[in-house]
């Protein structure tokens, strides 16, 4: 159990560190997590809202469009990532936010005093989601709403069977497939919407796709240090060679993403 314990602590604290690093970066290459953000943001209820919780902010993309929405709202910016949190406060100042630093999985909010909580693509890098889901649940309002976009299993799938040609380690996480995140949230939370959308970016190189990753925060590894722990030349060279497989007609190289837009509502 302590292992155990030790081990997801550092996992946390590899993620806190990686997005805090890539804070100034991250808008830069984050193409895709602003069309998500928008295709979450589009579905957002149409009503007055106390309290609404951005869970995984990193840099506020969000932040503007659901203050738009709910001008008189509480609206409080939660990240793991304190280094995203300074860049939230320096470029959204003006909005009026209560900024977090806090792990999703352990909310410094008491019992249903949150009316929406919205996340676009965070909480796939959490540990724990029944802890998640039961942290949601217990601070949301009876009615209040979840809305999440997460990434799902076929995500990253080129980089792993790339990686799984050279070794047998762990070098991207295993999101939670559909069906078995639909069976985890407790009772009292009401599915409403599930739907999957499938995203395909692509690049010249091999060397472009890890810079993306790592600019993105997206090197932790749960059960390994990093996603760009290569381990030399040889291993690098390997690796390019088995992505290579991969390579479309265009001669780019393909980076897939599985999409999974969710909304529950506490009943």
């Amino acid at each position: 159990m302590l292992t155990q314990v030790t081990a997801t602590q550092t996992y946390k604290q590899d993620i806190a560190t990686r997005f805090s690093r890539a804070a100034r970066t991250y808008d830069s290459v984050a193409d895709l997590q602003r069309e998500v953000a928008d295709t979450l943001l589009s579905d957002l209820p149409m009503q007055t809202l106390e309290r609404v919780v951005d869970l995984g902010c990193g840099t506020g993309y969000g932040l503007p469009a659901l203050r738009n929405r709910y001008p008189s709202s509480q609206l409080l910016a939660l990240d793991i990532a304190r280094g995203m949190l300074e860049q939230v406060q320096s470029v959204h100042a003006e909005l009026d936010l209560v900024p977090l630093c806090a792990d999703a999985e352990s909310l410094p909010l008491a019992d249903e005093q949150v009316d929406l909580i919205w996340s676009s693509l965070a909480v796939q890098w959490c540990s724990d989601y029944p802890r998640l889901f039961t942290e949601c649940c217990r601070v949301l309002k009876p009615g209040g709403r979840l809305m999440l976009a997460t990434l799902g299993p076929k995500s990253l799938f080129e980089m792993r069977e790339a990686w799984q040609s050279v070794d047998q380690l762990p070098h991207v996480n295993r999101f939670v497939a559909l069906n078995q995140l639909l069976a985890l949230p407790p009772h009292g939370l009401r599915l409403l919407k599930s739907q999957t959308q499938c995203y395909t970016l692509t690049y010249p190189h091999l060397r472009d796709v890890m810079k993306a990753l790592k600019m993105l925060g997206a090197s932790a590894v749960e059960g390994r240090q990093s996603l760009s722990g290569l381990g030399g030349r040889d291993r690098l060279q390997q690796l390019s060679c088995a992505y290579d497989h991969f390579r479309q007609d265009d001669g780019n190289l393909p980076v897939s993403y599985e999409v999974y837009y969710l909304q529950w509502c506490k009943e």
